[in-house]
């Protein structure tokens, strides 16, 4: 029901009148079902707002620890690609005379650092955009390499799902009927 509608009975009429109430009730009961249906009506109304008050504030509380959650790993992922960059040039470094290998490390080096310092810069909001746009430049590409992605899942799954060798035996054996 919406609003502030009272109970219909079966002929469209609210409900009061002698047909619904009690014989020992007072003639004024028909009021009295009134005022305690708008009190109920009241309290499921109030009941109402705080059950989508308290689902508000658990939805906030969810969003601040996933956005909290979200910078932490982000924050991970540009620490590992700037350790993967210093690792790459101490490589380089080690190869002292040969040159030209030496600027591809560097090279590659300072690629990864601009990598971990964008990664450190950009909101999630930015990270979805910019999947969205090359999804929307090369929609194969992203189907290709989705597929791609779903093939090595599955089969890592399926390595890692296999028990280990037993030693008197193929591991298969133990799947055989």
């Amino acid at each position: 029901m919406a609003g502030n509608e009272l109970p219909q009975d079966a002929l469209g009429g609210p409900l009061h009148g002698a047909a619904h109430e009690a014989p020992h009730e007072p003639p004024h009961a028909g009021a009295d079902e009134r005022a305690q249906w708008r009190a109920l009506q009241g309290d499921v109304e109030g009941l109402a707002d705080v059950a989508a008050e308290r689902g508000r504030g658990l939805i906030d509380a969810a969003r601040l620890q996933a956005q909290s959650y979200v910078e932490q790993r982000k924050s991970d992922a540009a620490q590992s690609v700037h350790d993967l960059a210093q690792t790459i040039r101490n490589s380089g470094r080690d190869l002292g005379d040969k040159t030209n290998v030496r600027a591809f490390f560097d090279s590659a080096a300072d690629g990864l650092e601009q990598l971990g310092s964008s990664i450190e810069r950009r909101s999630l909001g930015d990270f979805y955009s910019e999947a969205e746009s090359i999804a929307r430049r090369a929609p194969v590409a992203v189907a290709v390499g989705t597929f791609v992605a779903g093939l090595i899942a599955a089969r890592f799954i399926k390595s890692s799902s296999l028990p280990p060798e037993a030693p008197d035996g193929d591991a298969r054996d133990s799947f055989r009927a």
